[in-house]
């Protein structure tokens, strides 16, 4: 069973997560959760996704509910104040407990086509800016992933192949390809010690679209040769789901070679025992 429950990616009402923090609160304290770390969504001008619902002002009014939280549960589970940073955002990253580095969109000339979309929307932006490529898509993407270091000081790496997530359903190119892996691993060789730590993320498996967490097992080899930490996330939006398959995220990475995950204290990231 693990021990030192934690989740550092959540999403609340304040961005595109269905429930208020002090639900999440609740749901993690019945959980058996000894703390939790809040982690909206950046403001980034150049995004098409919920526009009003993910600004700079309704980031400030989470933090402010977070620090109340904080004080009112002080006794019952620790509180942490994050946020998942898209990588274009250019915005003030300071004050925040952790940053969660990710890349939602692609940067194509003067626009930034999402691709955390639908099948049939990746489909389209795929035809639109790879001429139908998929190889070439991927390439873009690890590409983009492995500049995400210049554009803030991260803790974590979010989703580290987010591409992925309709690769169960969808063959929109080959993951198991000698040059699919190559980019992703050149990816992950640009971002060694430069972020630490990276997630095992369940989000897909609680929103139906994968059976198995990100990121892929061959990416968890060159993780761990490469020195990075892993920290398990559900990237919740919906506190049922809050510890959606932790244990087997646990197990993943014991399978890996992994013998530690981290978890946020008061005094930094701190390594426990798989």
């Amino acid at each position: 069973m693990m021990t030192a429950k934690q989740n550092l990616h959540t999403h609340t009402s304040f961005c595109d997560g269905r429930d208020t923090p002090e639900e999440m609160v609740k749901q993690a304290i019945a959980l058996g959760f000894s703390s939790i770390g809040f982690s909206g969504h950046s403001y980034f001008y150049g995004s098409d996704y919920m526009p009003g619902a993910i600004t700079e002002e309704r980031t400030a009014l989470c933090r402010a509910e977070v620090a109340r939280l904080k004080e009112a549960y002080r006794d019952r589970i620790a509180i942490f104040f994050g946020l998942e940073v898209e990588m274009f955002s250019e915005i003030d990253l300071s004050g925040y407990d952790y940053l969660i580095g990710s890349v939602h969109y692609l940067k194509m000339g003067d626009t930034f086509p999402g691709f955390d979309r639908s099948a049939n929307e990746v489909a389209a932006l795929i035809d639109e800016y790879f001429g139908g490529d998929g190889m070439a898509y991927a390439r873009s993407y690890y590409e983009h992933l492995a500049e995400l270091p210049a554009h803030g000081s991260f803790d974590i790496i979010g989703h580290l192949d987010l591409i992925t997530k309709h690769a169960e359903t969808h063959n929109f190119f080959d993951r198991e390809s000698k040059a699919y892996r190559t980019y992703a691993l050149d990816a992950v060789d640009a971002l060694k010690g430069k972020i630490p730590l990276f997630e095992v993320n369940t989000g897909a498996i609680a929103r139906g679209y994968r059976t198995t967490p990100y990121p892929d097992p061959f990416l968890l080899d060159a993780l761990r040769e490469g020195g990075f930490g892993a920290v398990i996330s559900s990237d919740c939006h919906d506190c049922r789901y809050l510890d959606c398959a932790f244990s087997d995220a646990e197990a993943l990475l014991r399978a890996y070679g992994f013998r530690e995950r981290y978890i946020l204290t008061d005094d930094g990231f701190t390594a426990v025992p798989l």
